[in-house]
């Protein structure tokens, strides 16, 4: 059975997506008949509107967002998947790489809702979409800053959820899994790719793209959920020397 997403009408800001899944994800939104807006430190390859944001800054997250309302008057969906993901082990961790990180991946989740979810509580109507990690609840060697990021912000979405279920805003996370794309690429440079693909198997960024359209939708009657594609990492063996 096919199922295709209308979106007709609707905005959709996607934090970092000028490449990878964010991309992926832009893409299909305006496929799908809608109008995505990219904010990101980079621009995107593909032609999508791009607003060029460091999401760890708040009034640059502010500034963007009131652009976007100002163009458009609405914004339908949120999926603030910016992150970055550094490589060491935590007794040898630079400070600042532990600080930038978590300003990254948890900080600008946090203002990303900050400045969009006002105005979808006065819409009475809006999706949000975050993304965590398998690391994030097994851990893994190595990227301790950026698995800690991605639990606490599991337990932001669901608290987020909680508050402003009555206003008719959804508030939903997705675990990618393994997904092949250039912060994987970068992030794991040397490992044995092989090994990861017989252990817990490697994806596309296409593959994430039906569960963040589904969780957009209104088919997605649910909040405060974790919406999981992926296999065990505690299976992984570290590539940490």
């Amino acid at each position: 059975m096919k199922v295709r997403f209308d979106a007709t009408g609707e905005v959709v800001v996607v934090t970092g997506g000028a490449q990878g899944i964010g991309a992926a994800l832009a893409g299909a939104v305006n496929a799908a008949g809608g109008t995505a807006v990219v904010f990101d430190v980079t621009a995107p390859a593909h032609g999508v509107e791009h607003v060029k944001v460091d999401v760890a800054d708040r009034p640059a997250v502010e500034a963007a967002v009131a652009g976007v309302l100002e163009r458009y008057g609405r914004i339908d969906g949120l999926v603030a998947g910016a992150a970055v993901q550094p490589r060491s082990s935590v007794l040898e961790m630079d400070p600042a790489e532990w600080t930038r990180t978590l300003q990254v991946n948890l900080d600008g989740v946090v203002w990303a809702c900050q400045a969009v979810v006002p105005h979808m509580v006065a819409r009475q109507s809006g999706s949000v979409v975050v993304f965590t990690s398998g690391m994030a609840s097994t851990g893994f060697a190595g990227a301790a800053a950026y698995a800690a990021s991605k639990a606490a912000l599991v337990a932001f979405a669901k608290t987020l959820a909680v508050e402003v279920a009555g206003d008719r805003v959804r508030v939903n996370v997705v675990a990618p899994g393994v997904v092949d794309t250039e912060q994987f690429r970068s992030a794991n440079a040397g490992a044995d790719r092989e090994h990861w693909q017989d252990t817990i198997g490697i994806g596309d960024p296409e593959d994430v793209v039906g569960p963040l359209l589904f969780l957009l939708s209104d088919a997605a009657a649910m909040t405060g959920s974790v919406l999981t594609r992926e296999r065990a990492f505690a299976k992984l063996t570290s590539f940490v020397e």
